[in-house]
């Protein structure tokens, strides 16, 4: 069975290299591209939709190469931008309808619209004019629209930027029963924990190139272990000890930070998911040592 999406030694520059031989495989679930401004996300996504021509190497969704037939590998994938594509003029159930037309659904756009203003929880709303919608809504809706025509890859691009917190919960539950569904999904998100909770894999970019890429526990375990950490009353680092958690190394770790003062308190803490991505996306000189 071919692999979701393949990423085979990839480059890109435009004044300079964007891209430095990108290797990737993703066979299901939900990954996750992170990266710095700059880092290539936007060119390789560009590029396995279709957008973009690399210089060199190659890239397939569902088995089928985007450059030798980019028409085929349209028909397996749909996108989800930043920027909502609908009509605010038009219903919701008419947005769908048209774009179903469009995509040659024929008489079966408005069924599928309908199944999936349910499936979105939508169906109350469908007949509302979008320019009523909340920006919950409205990004369910376009989630919808990249679902009519049953895509085998759908990526996403900050789907949740700009909503409320119940709305984002919202959209984030969505993305759980696609993926549980069969949908692959490549998502691309500056908010951590946002990766965190939707990712099966976490892929990160940096300079172009693929850094590293596992589970987010992974990833954060790849940048240290635990660390006992002298804080101020604000809870902002004073000085700290590397220690595996043994009462043998917290001892020595405690006889490291040497006599704190009175305000001072002591915490133990674990690497997280935002360490390990300015370790790794950034190269702090915690990773470099």
């Amino acid at each position: 069975m071919d692999a979701a999406i393949e990423i085979d030694d990839i480059s890109k520059s435009y004044a300079h290299p964007v891209l430095r031989g990108v290797d990737l495989t993703h066979e299901a679930g939900v990954l996750a591209l992170l990266g710095a401004n700059g880092a290539g996300k936007t060119t390789l996504v560009s590029i396995l939709t279709t957008l973009v021509r690399p210089d060199g190497g190659r890239a397939r969704i569902g088995g089928v190469d985007v450059l030798r037939d980019p028409a085929g590998a349209r028909r397996l994938f749909a996108v989800t931008g930043q920027e909502t594509t609908l009509d605010e003029l038009l219903t919701g159930r008419e947005n769908l309808v048209m774009i179903g037309r469009l995509l040659g659904l024929g008489r079966d756009a408005g069924r599928r619209a309908d199944a999936l203003l349910e499936q979105m929880d939508l169906a109350s709303a469908g007949r509302r004019r979008v320019a009523t919608y909340s920006g919950g809504m409205r990004r369910r809706l376009d989630l919808a629209a990249s679902l009519l025509s049953r895509p085998a890859v759908l990526f996403l691009d900050e789907p949740t930027t700009g909503l409320d917190p119940v709305s984002r919960r919202r959209v984030w539950d969505d993305v759980r029963a696609l993926a549980a569904a069969g949908t692959t999904v490549l998502l691309t998100t500056q908010t951590l924990d946002e990766a965190e909770a939707l990712a099966d894999r976490i892929a990160i970019l940096r300079d172009g190139r693929i850094v590293a890429d596992g589970t987010a526990a992974e990833l954060t375990a790849a940048v240290g272990g635990q660390r006992l950490v002298l804080q101020d009353a604000t809870g902002a680092e004073v000085r700290s000890a590397d220690t595996d958690g043994t009462a043998a190394s917290l001892t020595r770790a405690l006889a490291q930070l040497g006599p704190a003062d009175q305000d001072l308190t002591v915490a133990l803490r674990s690497p997280t998911l935002d360490d390990a991505f300015l370790a790794l996306a950034h190269g702090t000189p915690e990773v470099a040592a």
